[in-house]
């Protein structure tokens, strides 16, 4: 058993511990009844956006409805009253549907085994990428430092790549989104430890040279990263590892089922095939007879810890719960559902906003203000702006990169065709306000509490204080 300090603290010696310069002088806070505080708190629930009373079309971050019977289960005393510091023998229960999840993630995506440590989708991706160095160190091949990232990848890829130690080597795309194959056959080399590729990428599209990418990249010696945050576009469709991915990341946190946002909670599991499963981190959750246990011996290769425990357990339970809820024939409804869900607002908006890549998009589309800019001086940020007027969370704007006044919208399975309908009316009606009134647009929003803020200055000079200036 691991000993804990001594938190029994007797209240008049807790001063004691605290440094003079932190202990408050004086308090001063407002009366107010209780009737009032009350009133004051569900004003703000009110004012608050989620997805459970709006529609938040966030491209990219697959803001999905979460059925609240997982957050039931995941709130069930058996898991949220565990310790991880428990023995194995008092978590069977925990280390069970731990087990039983990777089992499920390995026949979702086509891995060997997988690590449920990362704690969010960056964290996976430093995981992934600490595998790979520690494979072609292994290998006897530290000189492949390179990380060839095209340039429509996810911004979290090059700064994962640096974090690592590798060197990243952005290329092009093509004039159909895809990867531009011969930039890349000009990258790859002796020096090269891998591509990190996002597919369906974040322009919404499925590369149609997935097969030669990865031969590609495999022929120089060269492994293949999969950034699976846009997974919800291939449940039951196609699976990574089957496409000639060696490993990749998942955040549960998108596709799983767990509200995301607000900087967390996530999971970023990592999946990998077998020549990279022995660099997994530890400890490995093993069945051994009829019992579970945490293992860390015969891993000599592994990279080691990458959490402090086991993963964020809550969010694994969820993701458990929703996988079990629906089905292999249900999560292939999921992506179907957001597929076609995304295709017919692209078709519908295209008219009316210049579309770059005109082509089938998987589950998320980027549209762009670049005509509302030429003709009208209008920018991508002011019709996000106008759209909180007419109700709706704003898509994500300016990402990627790559598009010039780009909105990148993801409808995501949840949604009826009346709640996209009336989103695409809202688009074309600011589409035609862009024509008749653009000062009207450049204004906006102006049915909010707040008026449009100075963000920079926001960002730089923000105000901490329920007193203004204090």
């Amino acid at each position: 058993m691991v000993s804990l300090p001594e938190f029994d603290v007797p209240v008049e010696k807790l001063e004691e511990l605290i440094p003079p310069d932190l202990l408050r002088k004086e308090l001063s806070l407002p009366e107010r009844t209780e009737l009032d505080v009350i009133r004051h708190f569900t004003r703000l629930s009110q004012k608050n956006f989620s997805v459970d009373t709006h529609f938040y079309p966030l491209g990219s971050c697959t803001m999905k409805y979460n059925p609240k019977v997982n957050e039931d289960i995941a709130r069930l005393p058996g898991f949220a009253g565990a310790h991880p510091l428990q023995a194995a023998a008092q978590s069977q229960g925990i280390l069970e549907l731990l087990y039983n999840f990777e089992k499920y993630m390995c026949a979702i995506f086509g891995f060997d085994a997988f690590t449920l440590q990362p704690a969010a989708g960056a964290h996976g991706e430093l995981t992934a990428l600490m595998m790979m160095k520690a494979y072609h160190r292994d290998m006897g091949q530290a000189a492949r430092v390179k990380v060839v990232i095209p340039d429509s990848s996810h911004g979290t890829n090059p700064a994962s790549v640096a974090m690592v130690g590798f060197t990243p080597v952005v290329i092009k795309s093509n004039g159909r989104g895809n990867i531009n194959v011969d930039e890349l056959k000009k990258a790859v080399g002796e020096d090269t430890a891998g591509l990190m590729l996002t597919n369906p990428n974040t322009l919404g599209l499925f590369d149609e040279h997935i097969l030669e990418v990865a031969e590609i990249v495999h022929k120089s010696g060269g492994l293949l990263y999969y950034d699976g945050a846009n997974a919800n576009a291939n449940l039951g469709i196609c699976r990574p590892a089957d496409l000639g991915f060696d490993v990749a990341h998942f955040n549960l946190h998108k596709t799983f089922s767990t509200p995301h946002g607000g900087g967390g909670p996530g999971s970023g599991p990592v999946g990998v095939n077998k020549k990279l499963e022995p660099f997994l981190p530890i400890p490995r959750v093993v069945k051994e007879n009829s019992h579970y246990a945490l293992r860390v011996t015969h891993y000599d290769k592994s990279i080691g810890r990458v959490h402090s425990f086991h993963g964020n357990i809550g969010v694994i339970i969820k993701a458990y719960a929703y996988i079990l809820s629906l089905g292999a024939e249900g999560l292939k409804k999921v992506s179907e559902k957001a597929v076609e869900n995304a295709n017919y607002m692209m078709n519908k908006l295209k008219e009316h906003y210049y579309l770059p890549y005109d082509r089938q998009c998987q589950h998320e589309f980027v549209i762009s203000a670049k005509w509302q800019k030429e003709k009208y001086g209008i920018k991508a940020l002011d019709i996000a702006k106008r759209l909180i007027d007419y109700g709706f969370h704003p898509p994500t704007i300016y990402f990627p990169l790559i598009v010039e006044e780009s909105l990148m919208i993801e409808p995501t399975e949840s949604e009826s065709q009346e709640t996209l309908d009336a989103f695409c009316e809202a688009m074309i009606k600011i589409a035609k306000e862009c024509e008749t009134d653009p000062e009207l647009v450049k204004s906006a929003p102006h049915d909010t509490p707040v008026r449009r803020l100075d963000e920079t200055k926001a960002a730089r000079e923000p105000v901490l204080s329920w007193k203004t200036g204090g």
